[in-house]
């Protein structure tokens, strides 16, 4: 029967919008001490610099007795979410996601040294 509303699904990601840019990059590592408050906020701050971000607003920072750490900021062109453990394991993740390009290769490296991580993998879509 149809209702008279039209739509269609699709699986994985079609670009349903090509006339918008975005771009998206994840970051994970195993950093070689835990990551606190202060570095996140910095490292949210510094991470605006390096990808020629125009940051909205000082970063926030969470802590979750069950997940951990976790940070946002707010760019003008979009922004980033952090994420970090020390239960199980230590471990971090990033989420970068734009409307504006940015290098990811200078992003990871970046993070790498900034965090202090032992091992990084990035992947950019």
């Amino acid at each position: 029967m149809n209702t008279g509303s039209a739509y269609e699904l699709k699986s994985g990601i079609a670009d349903l919008a090509p006339e918008i840019f975005r771009q998206r990059l994840v970051i994970e590592g195993i950093p070689e001490q835990p990551i606190n408050d202060v570095q996140i906020r910095k490292y949210l701050r510094e991470l605006g610099r390096v990808c020629r971000m125009t940051v909205l607003a000082d970063p926030i920072t969470h802590l979750s007795e069950a997940y951990g750490w976790a940070g946002w900021v707010h760019w003008e062109n979009s922004g980033a979410h952090f994420y970090a453990w020390e239960k199980p394991c230590l471990f971090f993740s990033v989420d970068v996601y734009t409307c504006k390009p940015f290098d990811t290769s200078v992003a990871a490296e970046f993070t790498r040294k900034a965090l202090g991580a032992s091992m990084i993998a990035f992947k950019e879509f």
